[in-house]
């Protein structure tokens, strides 16, 4: 089960955030007045016993939710509206991303979303042709996923053995190798140049088909062009299941040891 951290986070921001305010605002006084007339009634204490009273004891609660607040409160707004770090899954985005690679999401460069709800409320940009965009499964509307932008709003994709078009024009392509089983090609996506992998020895291609992209809406296919589960399959994303542009890989990570030789920006 997978599992909520954005709306974990905001809970949590909230309830520590609300329990330090109200101790501030209706609770301390009290609390502190309490204390006074306790001081006043020990007077005649020993000096021993009145230095243990110097000052009114902090509920543990208070005390807890004084302290993460602040930090929670950073994390959301960073999290929320700057950057969030992102793992990948699968091979789908080969050889661009690799299984274990940490990327981080640009979140404010398609505009800025409130967190857990998604919603829009400024706007700054909108994904382009090549960018390579984390966004909700539209299945679900929870599941991360991440594929690179093909079609855009009005734009008609079609893709048939092996082969992608955008508005009846032939995306050029190069080949650079062969690596068994599949070959890898450079593709030229508007401004955006980047590889592909390609199986041209195995079976017809799934996915064929050809789409006319709605407003609001974007095509996406995974960068491993014959192993990827993408709008082919599915179909579009809707604006508001965007999460953000990935933008850089900053950690790999396999069998648990973490490495930095593929720490660099995503193409």
């Amino acid at each position: 089960m997978d599992i909520d951290f954005p709306l974990i986070l905001v809970t949590l921001t909230f309830a520590t955030g609300l329990i330090w305010l109200g101790d501030r605002l209706f609770l301390r006084a009290r609390r502190e007045a309490r204390f006074s007339e306790s001081s006043s009634a020990a007077a005649g204490m020993p000096s021993e016993a009145a230095e243990e009273k110097d000052e009114p004891k902090e509920p543990y609660l208070v005390d807890l939710s004084r302290s993460f607040f602040p930090v929670l409160a950073i994390v959301l707004v960073l999290r929320s509206f700057l950057v969030e770090p992102f793992q990948i899954p699968s091979g789908s985005m080969l050889p661009t991303l690799e299984v274990g690679d940490f990327i981080l999401v640009n979140k404010f460069a398609y505009g800025l979303r409130l967190p857990v709800a998604g919603t829009k409320v400024v706007e700054i940009g909108d994904p382009q042709r090549g960018d390579v965009m984390v966004f909700k499964y539209p299945k679900d509307g929870q599941t991360n996923y991440i594929k690179r932008v093909i079609g855009l709003p009005g734009d008609t994709v079609t893709y048939r053995d092996h082969t992608l078009f955008i508005n009846g024009e032939e995306v050029p392509t190069d080949f650079v190798a062969t690596l068994p089983p599949v070959q890898l090609f450079e593709e030229n996506l508007g401004d955006v140049t980047h590889q592909i992998l390609k199986n041209l020895g195995g079976s017809a291609p799934g996915g064929e088909g050809q789409w006319t992209i709605p407003e609001h809406k974007y095509f996406v296919m995974g960068d491993n062009r014959d192993n990827s589960n993408d709008s082919r399959y599915w179909g579009t994303v809707p604006d508001e299941l965007v999460v953000g542009k990935a933008f850089a890989i900053w950690m790999h990570l396999e069998d648990w040891i973490p490495s930095f030789g593929r720490v660099g920006l995503i193409e």
